[in-house]
């Protein structure tokens, strides 16, 4: 259904319209992928681990033993520092949780922002202008706005048999992806889709 995504606008007479005037309504779809599972692997060799001696109180355990640990993570630049434990082993254990937890972060916020612009993309401001498809109920007719196909059998669309409509706008993806790649090669410039 990832085609479904925009503005729908539906035009009925209703029952209880007594002059027989066409009603329009519109509704605003956004199709998005179901959310995975994430469970961050962070790869060590993207981690650089300094150990030093910690700072602050703590006797002479301090000044002798190198306990503190600082871990990085290069492709995030994310930094955790970590000296409340004593023992070093301790304190890396629990740097490298908190480093976990604040990647996981930083990852699921993008993707969320990347998930909320295309939900934005999808509706538009649900102006009637911006309609992808017109359901007609008086003229048994659907029309797909973006491909200009109008099809006469809007029962068998509402009753769930979108086959033929979605093949048309399958075929029109495929082009659209096959014209922009030669425009891409022609021009030099990667394209992402």
């Amino acid at each position: 259904l990832g085609y479904e995504g925009g503005g729908h606008r539906v035009q009925r007479v209703p029952e209880t319209e007594a002059q027989g005037r066409i009603h329009t309504s519109a509704a605003t779809v956004a199709v998005l992928p179901e959310p995975e599972e994430v469970d961050i692997q962070i790869n060590p060799s993207d981690v650089i681990e300094h150990v030093s001696r910690s700072s602050g109180p703590g006797g002479q355990n301090v000044n002798k033993v190198s306990s503190a640990i600082r871990l990085e993570h290069i492709p995030t630049g994310i930094t955790v520092n970590m000296q409340e434990e004593s023992s070093q082993h301790k304190n890396r254990a629990k740097a490298w949780r908190i480093l976990r937890s604040r990647v996981f972060e930083l990852y699921e916020n993008q993707r969320r922002a990347e998930r909320d612009s295309q939900r934005r993309n999808m509706i538009g401001s649900g102006d009637r202008s911006e309609k992808i498809r017109t359901y007609n109920f008086p003229q048994n007719r659907v029309t797909d706005h973006r491909i200009g196909l109008s099809l006469y059998n809007l029962d068998k669309i509402i009753a769930g048999n979108m086959g033929e409509l979605i093949a048309a706008l399958r075929e029109y993806d495929r082009q659209q992806r096959l014209k922009n790649l030669y425009l891409a090669l022609k021009t030099g410039v990667s394209t992402t889709k």
